[in-house]
């Protein structure tokens, strides 16, 4: 899955804060994402994420 720096990602499962939508910061074997609801940053696998991942969102 072709994820890069700055997409947004709307995902299947929602974050505790309510908000589905996440910014990608760091691409590799993790990614780190941040909540466009909280802002809050998390780092899951790459597996899990492009897992969870509904649609991507080019900017």
């Amino acid at each position: 899955m072709d994820v890069r720096i700055n997409d947004r990602l709307e995902m299947k499962k929602p974050h505790p804060c309510g908000g589905k939508t996440f910014t990608v910061t760091r691409v590799g074997m993790d990614f780190k994402l941040r909540c466009d609801t909280c802002g809050h940053e998390i780092m899951i696998p790459r597996v899990k994420a492009e897992k969870n991942i509904k649609k991507i969102i080019r900017t």
